[in-house]
């Protein structure tokens, strides 16, 4: 079943403990972030200690509800424009409680290939991200099937992964 619009937006008032993403692409091209990527190409930043955005103030309502949310970037170096945007925001979505980590597998094997992006609610619902070479997305569906797999993926995403702010001192270092 293709989920969009309500239904979509559903799934993140409706979990009841977890929702959480495996993000595999170097980047994703969103209309509604051309704008932003524009500006951010031009020199623009964000202040993440001012930023707030629905998403920022979504994670609020999560964790007011005892409820979490996160994600595992795959990624490898050197880091797309899009992926240093990201990053960009990243940041204050740390801070409003979102868990983000990175998974680089720059200098090595990549647990996951293959894998496609997808999210997971409750451990128990999976939703498959289908995306275009480019990073257009194309669709979204309820996998029908067993969710061990991808219990799976995200147990090794979550080992093989830092948190966000571990990698990017990293990358300063």
């Amino acid at each position: 079943m293709d989920l969009d619009g309500e239904a979509w937006r559903a799934k993140f008032q409706d979990f009841q403990s977890e929702a959480w993403r495996l993000e595999t692409l170097p980047e994703y091209r969103v209309p509604q972030e051309e704008e932003e990527i524009r500006a951010y190409l031009a020199g623009e930043r964000i202040d993440p200690h001012t930023y707030s955005d629905a998403y920022t103030e979504d994670l609020g309502r999560v964790r007011r509800e005892g409820k979490s949310k996160g994600r595992v970037h795959i990624v490898t170096r050197p880091l797309t424009t899009y992926l240093q945007y990201e990053f960009m925001h990243y940041r204050p979505h740390v801070w409003a409680g979102d868990d983000i980590r990175i998974m680089d597998v720059t200098d090595r094997e990549n647990p996951l290939a293959g894998v496609q992006d997808f999210w997971v609610f409750d451990k128990k619902e999976v939703v498959l991200m289908h995306y275009e070479a480019d990073g257009t997305q194309i669709s979204r569906e309820v996998h029908e099937g067993d969710v061990t797999p991808f219990m799976e993926y995200q147990r090794i995403a979550l080992a093989e992964s830092v948190p966000f702010d571990e990698y990017v001192k990293s990358l300063t270092v």
